[in-house]
């Protein structure tokens, strides 16, 4: 065979972020195939590579080292997945290296010595009628079936059974022979999504990827799609890498979670590793969710992707009432403390009226425990530390706290108004849980993902019959509610993110969707004010107009997607001491929140978009001239979430 191995070798070094020839001994030269994981002797140590290829000749003019060993004969590194790392390396200012540790799951290597699961068998194509109720989905689902390269974005109307179109969708491309993949942003929707494709196409069609599986049954699963035993993949992040052979279809759920962003170099969002697919190896592309991103209404109005949803009448009469704060004059007549109250009257009334008609009401609070922040009881001002200006709290029994630096504020006074007083901004949900006791004494209670302070007991479902469950944003047990009260609305709004408003809407959105219709005695009660723009893509129930006026609002500010930016934390000498191309915007340096001062700063750079892949290239440039230096302080580049095209 060709004499030379190309081998990615796994160093953290970024200006050795490119293949290494090296000779493969005779004695490996008949398992030392493109994809192998070998071991190579690099700058004087044995260190981990991948093998990208064999070639007849090296352009290195020096002589080359021998591999030294051929870890495993298995092909773990398809050709695909490589140019998929090479590609989102490039795109992040990373490392292939860094992209591959994502990708690939440790070896396993008793699992790998277990004989393969024979394939699974073609399931037979389903009738997707579900889809009937958008102009679109009928087309989409041909489209994939004849193996063509839609690109959708899919609106999803409350109350729907979303899993279940997404099984029907997979199983389409299944049904014609190909692959499909979709990534969810966490374990519970994977279950749901995996139990609706096991039920169309036999449990031996479809594998989930995620970390809860342990090391060996993830690598068997791993396997198992890289031998092309199973067609379908389900997952989260990870799973965007999985090696599916022949993928016709490509799924993104709810891709504004913030679970669907890499928290570990170069930090590639699910949304980009899936755009890049769709473009290198041609197959189709879904993202689905109640909302609809910023960065997806630009892929829409820029014709890549393009929109599923269903027509106005049909939303009208799958939607609850939704109901916000001094929405109209009598409102505000009949309790004229509603825009003070954290639990008006309004929201009383909903879920008195939900729970006559015997049906459980959801109460969706933003945070677990009881009391996260305080704010000056006489001008609402956020109170703040007065040694190092973080947030107070109130912790447990006592004087509030600085949730910063742990001083204790045994006399507050305001800086604005001089006020003594302290008042909860935000109660948590087991506070919630025993003030709703209170107010609803005999209805069974619920609370769900604030139980604890890990936040981890979340309900499944709940008992039928009429009940009050406290949930926080993406704990919500499944269940069809007759009515929802959306608590604290400023905790999610007032957020300094520029995702805030977007953030908001489509926590509210996941659980308005799990309301009765109006027609059935369905109500959303939202505690925001009704101006509120995300306030009012609720009511009307218009998460693309929402997307289309955010989307607006950061093109007119030069924000992302309408500019690409890029964050770079570090020392304060190493920000200062960066060598960046003349046509960067730089803004800043701030100093990081929750760092002691001085200690870590950052600095955002920022472009036009058409110069998005020239601001990549020369933030790895720079990364590369800093470890060639070798020098000490550590610098974290992480661009913008980017848009699927």
């Amino acid at each position: 065979m060709l004499p030379v191995a190309r081998v990615c070798v796994d160093t953290p070094l970024a200006h050795l972020d490119h293949p290494f020839d090296y000779l493969v001994p005779a004695e490996f030269d008949a398992i030392a195939a493109p994809g192998v994981r070998v071991r190579v002797r690099f700058a004087g140590r044995l260190v981990d590579g991948w093998l990208l290829d064999r070639v007849e000749r090296s352009d290195h003019p020096g002589q080359l080292a021998l591999l030294d060993r051929v870890v495993s004969a298995e092909p773990v590194l398809s050709p695909q997945i490589a140019v998929l790392a090479r590609a989102v390396a490039d795109r992040c200012a990373g490392t292939m290296s860094d992209v591959l540790r994502l990708a690939m799951p440790p070896r396993h290597a008793r699992t790998e010595a277990e004989p393969g699961v024979p394939p699974a068998a073609r399931p037979p194509r389903p009738e997707g009628g579900g889809w009937g109720r958008y102009p679109r989905g009928a087309a989409f689902l041909d489209a994939l079936y004849q193996g063509r390269a839609a690109h959708a974005c899919w609106q999803v109307l409350p109350g729907e059974d979303w899993p279940a179109r997404l099984a029907e969708a997979a199983v389409t491309v299944a049904a014609a022979g190909r692959g499909a993949l979709l990534v969810l942003p966490d374990h519970r929707d994977t279950e749901r999504v995996h139990a609706a494709v096991a039920t169309l196409a036999g449990p031996d069609a479809v594998v989930t990827l995620a970390a809860e599986s342990g090391p060996a049954q993830r690598y068997r699963r791993w396997l198992a799609v890289r031998r092309s035993a199973v067609r379908i993949v389900v997952g989260t992040r990870a799973a965007a890498f999985a090696p599916v052979a022949d993928l016709g279809l490509m799924v993104l759920w709810d891709d504004g979670d913030d679970l669907h962003a890499e928290p570990r170099a170069p930090y590639p969002h699910s949304r980009l590793v899936l755009g890049q697919r769709a473009v290198l190896e041609g197959g189709a592309l879904l993202v689905a969710g109640y909302v609809r991103t910023a960065e997806t209404q630009r892929c829409i109005d820029i014709g890549w992707t393009h929109e599923i949803v269903a027509a106005r009448d049909v939303v009208r009469a799958a939607a609850p009432r939704v109901t916000a704060i001094g929405e109209d004059d009598t409102q505000l007549v009949r309790d004229p403390a509603a825009r003070a109250a954290r639990l008006p009257a309004v929201a009383f009334e909903a879920a008195r009226a939900a729970l006559s008609r015997d049906r459980p009401v959801l109460v969706q609070v933003p945070r677990r425990g009881y009391v996260p922040a305080l704010a000056c009881g006489q001008c609402r001002a956020a109170a703040r530390c007065r040694r190092c200006a973080g947030p107070l709290a109130l912790r447990s029994a006592g004087p509030a706290t600085c949730r910063w630096c742990g001083t204790v504020e045994t006399s507050y006074r305001c800086p604005t108004c001089g006020g003594s007083r302290l008042r909860a901004t935000v109660i948590g949900a087991r506070r919630t849980a025993e003030e709703l006791g209170r107010a609803f004494p005999g209805v069974p209670l619920f609370t769900s993902g604030g139980g604890s302070a890990s936040g981890r007991e979340v309900l499944p479902d709940i008992p039928p019959g009429r009940s009050l469950v406290v949930a926080t944003p993406g704990a919500e047990p499944l269940a069809r509610y007759g009515a929802a009260l959306l608590l604290d609305a400023s905790a999610l709004l007032a957020r300094p993110d520029l995702r805030a408003a977007e953030e908001a809407l489509r926590r509210w959105m996941a659980a308005a969707a799990m309301v009765e219709p109006a027609t059935d005695g369905g109500r959303v009660v939202v505690v925001a004010e009704s101006s509120l723009a995300a306030v009012q893509a609720l009511v009307r129930w218009d998460p693309a107009g929402h997307a289309r006026a955010e989307l607006a609002a950061r093109a007119e500010l030069g924000f992302p997607p309408a500019a690409r930016m890029a964050a770079l934390d570090g020392a304060p000498a190493t920000l200062a001491g960066l060598d960046l191309p003349h046509w960067v915007e730089l803004l800043g340096p701030v100093p990081v929140p929750g760092q002691p001062e001085g200690e870590r700063e950052r600095l955002l750079v920022r472009v036009p978009r058409a110069q998005g892949s020239a601001l990549a290239n020369a933030l790895a440039a720079v990364q590369a001239g800093r470890s060639a230096r070798k020098l000490p302080d550590p610098l974290r580049i992480e661009l913008d979430p980017l848009e699927l095209s």
